[in-house]
């Protein structure tokens, strides 16, 4: 039976799967609750200022099963001259049934909508979580990746799904060696590309870094993949403001021509490191025992992400994607004192920047992929 969430116990219930799925998976990491609820709320979360979705639950025999969030968004479907809804926040026994009645149910509600395809995992659009694992089970995620039983793709394809596309995740093993080995070949290019400068963010100027920032972040993502979105003001200050609250502002750096921005990157520490212990809670008995935990071992956060890498298509041959990644090793390294880091996601297709990260030392441990049906009626 699939019902849809409309209460505050079967909310309750959405959020705590998960914990009923991966109670075996050494690799998972409890996400905090308090964020989870907070994401699907439509009176906290920027996307239901453009955007729609509803949530379903699977029940069987009196327990959750399973389940499923769809989503439609107007505003990308009138960008990108498409027809479509997403699926996300899926979770399922290993059940062709069950998945099979969550993906029903979930195209219903989007062919409701007028749409007449469905992609994902999507979360709202691939500006937010996204993609299935399918390669790389090894390793836990990072902060803000998804990690999913080595048994979903099967599911998702035995309801007829085929690929759309393979997002792929990186991994720098030791950053010194990567420093000691590039650093004199990238010095030799900043003096070739003296009119190319990295800088770090700056706080003082906030609001103007973030719009140069997204700027070039708007520029770069539409002509990655059709399935990419602008972000809306809304969303832009949502991302700004979670950053300014655990971000170093020397990880994020600005690459500059003459004043204007041509790139940019953003590293931030893997919170996972630290949220894993908390198992979902910032509070224990109406204590907030879960945060004071959290600030206490941020200090000993040993690994990083570098979640966005953007470069202007005529700068992608001066060296500037290097640059932005060497310096930021550089400083995780020897400032934070990173043992490693992951670099994600990048688009299959985008072979000049998947080249340029594979050339400067980073393996390809982990592949996520984005599916799509059609759905007409």
């Amino acid at each position: 039976m699939i019902q849809e969430v409309t209460t505050r116990k079967q909310l309750d219930q959405f959020v705590d799967l998960p914990w009923r799925i991966y109670r075996d998976d050494p690799h998972w990491i409890p996400p905090l609750k308090w964020d989870v609820k907070s994401t699907l709320n439509p009176k906290q979360h920027p996307f239901f200022l453009h955007g729609d979705a509803a949530k379903f639950l699977a029940i069987r025999e009196g327990q959750v099963v399973g389940r499923i969030l769809a989503s439609d968004d107007p505003r990308y479907n009138e960008q990108n001259h498409t027809n479509l809804g997403n699926f996300g926040f899926f979770e399922s026994i290993n059940d062709q049934e069950t998945a099979n009645a969550l993906f029903e149910r979930a195209a219903a509600w989007i062919r409701a909508k007028g749409r007449d395809t469905i992609i994902g995992p999507v979360t709202y659009s691939t500006n937010y979580e996204c993609g299935t694992l399918i390669d790389g089970f090894h390793m836990p995620p990072r902060i803000m990746m998804p990690h999913n039983p080595a048994y979903y793709p099967a599911l998702i394809e035995g309801w007829g799904f085929e690929k759309d596309k393979d997002l792929y995740a990186w991994w720098f093993e030791d950053p010194y060696d990567i420093v000691q080995k590039w650093q004199p070949l990238m010095n030799r290019v900043a003096s070739r590309n003296a009119d190319i400068t990295i800088r770090s963010f700056s706080r003082k100027h906030f609001e103007r870094d973030v719009q140069r920032c997204m700027q070039i972040y708007d520029f770069a993502r539409k002509n990655w993949w059709w399935a990419c979105v602008e972000l809306s003001e809304p969303e832009i200050r949502y991302f700004a403001k979670q950053l300014s609250l655990f971000a170093d502002e020397k990880m994020i750096l600005i690459a500059e021509k003459e004043g204007q921005p041509v790139g940019f990157s953003i590293t931030v520490p893997d919170l996972n490191e630290v949220i894993k212990p908390l198992n979902g809670r910032l509070t224990c008995w109406g204590l907030p025992v879960g945060l004071w935990r959290f600030y206490r071992q941020l200090k000993n956060v040993t690994t990083a992400r570098m979640m966005v890498l953007c470069v202007l298509p005529e700068y992608r041959q001066r060296g500037v994607a290097e640059r932005l990644i060497i310096d930021t090793l550089n400083y995780g390294k020897n400032t934070k004192q990173f043992k490693a880091g992951e670099l994600s996601w990048t688009d299959e297709d985008n072979d000049k920047v998947n080249r340029i990260i594979e050339r400067i030392g980073a393996q390809h441990y982990k592949t996520y992929r984005v599916y799509k049906r059609g759905i007409r009626g």
